[in-house]
């Protein structure tokens, strides 16, 4: 089996992921995407691999890594179904929905007047979002008419990919924490409750992780959100209302969890690089040069001799 590694920076996460596949013994090739180029008419540099695990960090370079390699006829975790769902908050919004998965009430919008009404009819708090992010960045809870006028102006002057869509939640008032819970190929496999003094508790922003026991409940709402979005490897944040339940606030399709193996106890890694072998079916890609060549040290992979040359080469 041969598995190819594709990212645009190493992480942690992608270091622990390749320790996993060299404590497995699987053969694998960590590729800088940004080095290599698709050719739509020539698939046979990627016809040595079983299966790709996609880490890039944009969007962009991640759905169009993916798209082509299964255009290839190489099999993606995430998969490009999913990596296309997740990567627009108001896309997972839409696919939950329509699978009965239980979520706050979301509201979309496209024009700052609209947007306004939006809010209004939501009520304050609400949380607005940009429907293309992470890390907890620029999300906003509106507090009253004033604020939300602000908020939708500066958005509107802005203007771009991450303001172009007005994404509006109703705000959940939750117990200071909210829940993560990975799950892979369809299971649920680890869980944190994220606590911190501000509303937003994403660890990135400083938020504290403890395990939380994954109940038949979490489980449950988990896996049908995983459905929902295509399955694969992903981090689900959960919001535990006081009236309704578990709600699945968001789902994250390159998911990090340097920060959860700990308190966990559970080989997060090692769960995802068995999940991408049994993707690939234990087969065997055919013998090639590698097409890049990573360093092992964490910096920026280095192209090839025989990698295909970046765009604009002599």
């Amino acid at each position: 089996m041969r598995i190819a590694v594709l990212v645009s920076r190493l992480r942690v996460e992608e270091k622990l992921l390749v320790d996993r596949l060299l404590a497995r013994g699987i053969d694998h090739e960590l590729i800088d995407v940004r080095q290599v180029v698709f050719d739509l008419d020539d698939p046979s540099p990627w016809k040595r691999f079983d299966a790709a695990l996609v880490r890039c960090i944009g969007q962009s370079e991640s759905l169009s890594a993916a798209r082509a390699l299964e255009l290839f006829g190489v099999p993606c975790v995430n998969g490009s179904r999913t990596i296309e769902i997740c990567g627009d908050k108001s896309v997972t919004s839409m696919r939950l929905a329509a699978g009965g998965v239980p979520c706050p009430r979301t509201l979309i919008a496209t024009d700052p007047a609209s947007a306004l009404a939006a809010i209004e009819r939501v009520g304050y708090p609400a949380v607005l979002k940009p429907a293309v992010g992470s890390w907890g960045r620029l999300l906003a809870r509106v507090n009253d008419r004033d604020a939300a006028e602000a908020i939708v102006e500066h958005k509107s002057t802005l203007g771009g990919v991450a303001h172009s869509v007005f994404y509006i939640q109703e705000h959940i008032d939750k117990p200071g924490r909210d829940l993560r819970v990975f799950v892979v190929g369809g299971r649920a496999v680890a869980a944190i409750a994220r606590a911190s003094e501000h509303w937003i508790t994403n660890t990135a922003r400083g938020g504290r992780a403890t395990a939380v026991e994954i109940t038949p409940g979490i489980a449950g709402i988990c896996e049908r959100a995983s459905a929902a979005v295509g399955g694969g490897v992903l981090a689900i944040d959960l919001l535990e209302d006081p009236r309704r339940g578990l709600l699945v606030g968001e789902v994250n399709h390159t998911m990090e969890f340097r920060n959860s193996i700990d308190p966990t106890g559970v080989d997060i890694p090692g769960l995802v690089i068995e999940h991408v072998a049994a993707v690939g079916g234990g087969g065997r890609g055919t013998d090639a040069a590698p097409l890049v060549e990573a360093l092992p040290s964490g910096r920026a992979a280095r192209p090839s001799p025989h990698a295909p040359a970046p765009s604009g080469a002599a």
